[in-house]
């Protein structure tokens, strides 16, 4: 690992901030600190992080703002965020991978695995574009629908349409697929890994989405009562 990664932490509670400094430092991170939502995001701002350690919860302006406010800035957009939450957040969490969010930890976590979801997102984040591109088809062309892996870019009858990071990922690998049904177990999987936690409600409210968001086209991602979710055939 490179140690000129660096990683900011936005958390409020002073034990949390302090033990996760720690085991970043040790191993081998450069960390930056802030303890509250505006200070997270001017330095976010000015120096530039690899990545963001974001607590939802807060003191002025929360988690889920910051978040928002990162992905919305040209120069911030692109910088990958994990959201440290609270059990029962799960609204929040639905909410925080929609807004661009790469992936989440629920308190109380393990430093080992808190490590292992920042390398995963690190290295995601940084994977050379000409190793995507050797293992992605090039373009998916169905139902008015043009799905482009490496511009992370989908078309709905020519028209350009948003797509969170999360929603792409689950409408290329169903729409790869099409005719197959999945689970919303291995939807997780294919999308996140098999070590990543997920309700199906988190599932169902990525596809409420993506069927919204591609309108005409929405229709394309059926339904399977009582197993999950398929692209037409």
């Amino acid at each position: 690992m490179s140690d000129k990664e660096t990683i900011l932490i936005v958390e409020d509670e002073e034990d949390i901030l302090a033990l996760i400094h720690y085991n970043l430092s040790r191993a081998g991170y450069t960390v930056l600190s802030a303890t509250c939502g505006e200070e997270g995001l001017a330095l976010a701002r000015q120096q530039q992080p690899d990545l963001v350690l974001l607590d939802l919860m807060l003191p002025g302006m929360d988690g889920l703002e910051v978040c928002r406010r990162l992905k919305s800035q040209d120069d911030t957009r692109r910088l990958p965020v994990i959201m440290i939450t609270a059990k029962g957040e799960e609204a929040d969490i639905v909410t925080g991978l929609e807004l661009g969010a790469a992936d989440y930890v629920t308190k109380p976590f393990s430093p080992r695995v808190l490590l292992a979801r920042i390398k995963a997102v690190l290295r995601r984040d940084t994977e050379p574009v000409e190793s995507a591109a050797a293992t992605e088809p090039v373009c998916i062309e169905r139902h008015g629908l043009s799905i482009h892996p490496g511009r992370n870019e989908v078309l709905v009858e020519g028209e350009r349409v948003e797509l969170t990071y999360t929603e792409f990922r689950v409408l290329h690998f169903l729409a790869s697929r099409p005719g197959w049904v999945f689970t919303r177990y291995q939807i997780v999987n294919a999308v996140r890994g098999e070590d990543y936690s997920v309700t199906d409600r988190a599932v169902d409210v990525q596809i409420v989405g993506l069927r919204r968001k591609l309108g005409p086209c929405g229709h394309c991602i059926e339904t399977v009562r009582g197993v999950g979710y398929r692209f037409r055939d």
